[in-house]
Parts: structure tokens; sequence; C-alpha cells
């Protein structure tokens, strides 16, 4: 099933699970599919579909119950082994990853980062060990990561993702400005923030 689903459906099942930890935190206890739908900006229809794929069904008369969906969708996106990630490029951008990252998913935690920069290896940073970036591929392989993202200059960006492909990495969330090519069985995420924010500033002038 996981593999048959989109990358929107998944990133709107993570946006669920969120919304549904922050309402389980205020003491909400149920909720209907045209509750979640009206605070995640998706339909109802979508929604249900969306749940039923994670095996999740609820009450005809209470709708969900918003632990248990929200433990349903985190044993889905999770699976029953928790991973580990890899960081390349500690600049402001990388240890800012890292602040926000740390302790946040235990399940889905950058255990080891990489530099070029003397200053910043060999060192901890946000509880993370910050090591050379010659023995990448050797670390990453050692480790068993599978799961990376890439925060470094756009020139250096896809000598990192083919270092990291060859390594075994087969999920890339990517920061640098430029489009990465890899092979078809690795999935690439790629967050432009200048773009973007150049996209929000065209509409807010219209």
């Amino acid at each position: 099933m996981t593999n048959k689903l989109s990358d929107k459906t998944v990133g709107r099942l993570s946006l669920y699970r969120r919304l549904l930890n922050n309402l389980a935190r205020s003491g909400v206890k149920y909720l209907f599919s045209h509750d979640l739908a009206a605070e995640s900006g998706a339909t109802a229809a979508q929604v249900r579909r969306d749940v039923m794929a994670v095996g999740y069904s609820g009450s005809p008369t209470k709708g969900y119950e918003i632990a248990e969906l929200a433990a349903s969708i985190a044993r889905f996106l999770d699976g029953e082994c928790s991973q580990s990630v890899a960081l390349i490029g500690v600049g402001n951008l990388g240890r800012a990853i890292l602040a926000y990252f740390s302790g946040r998913r235990p399940n889905l935690a950058i255990v080891a980062a990489f530099d070029r920069d003397e200053h910043r290896v060999n060192r901890v940073i946000h509880g993370c060990r910050c090591y050379p970036v010659d023995v990448l591929q050797e670390k990453v392989a050692e480790v068993g990561i599978r799961t990376a993202i890439i925060a470094v200059p756009a020139g250096e960006a896809q000598t990192v993702a083919d270092r990291l492909v060859r390594s075994g990495v087969r999920g890339i969330l990517n920061f640098a400005p430029t489009h990465l090519r890899v092979p078809p069985n690795v999935f690439v995420q790629e967050i432009d923030i200048t773009t973007s924010l150049e996209k929000v500033a065209f509409f807010a002038r219209q």
C-alpha cells in the first residue's frame, strides 16, 4: 500500500498527525472527517480516503478517536523501526535544522552530520556528532542510513547527492537551490526557500 501512495498523500498524513497531536494536547478526544478537513485544508472525502489508507476507521456517531488515529498514522508513516538521518552541511541552515529536529521525532533522528570546515568537524552540535565530509560514504554505510538532508551550496549539492546514492541512501531532502539528478529509485524532496518566497511575494502584490 505504501508504494502506491503519492507524495501528496504522505504529506497530508504527516500534517494530520501534527494537527491531531496538537488537538490531543488541548484535551480534544474526538473529531469528524470534516473537522480534520477544515484544519488541514483538505476535503472531507480526501481525509476519509487518506485515513482508510492507514487502515483506521472511526465511529459513525463520534468520529475519529484522536489519540488512536494519530498512533495509527505514526505506525504507518514511521514503520516498526526507527530511521537514522544524515545531514550534509552544518552552516547556518544546517545548524538551524539540527536545532529544530533535536528530540522532535525520536524514531526519525539526525544521527550524523558532515561538513568540510575543520572548525565544525569532530564536534557535537545540537546533540549530533559532525564528521569530515571525506568519511561520508563510509559512515553512512556503516550506520545504515537511508535518508539524508543536503544543506550545502548549490555547486556542491550534486556531488554530495552522488556520494549519498553510492552509499545506499534512498531518500534526500534537498535545501540546495539546484535540481538533483538521481536514479529513479531515489526519492528527492526539493525545498527552494527563495523560489517559495518569491511566489508568496508575487501573490501578495496582486
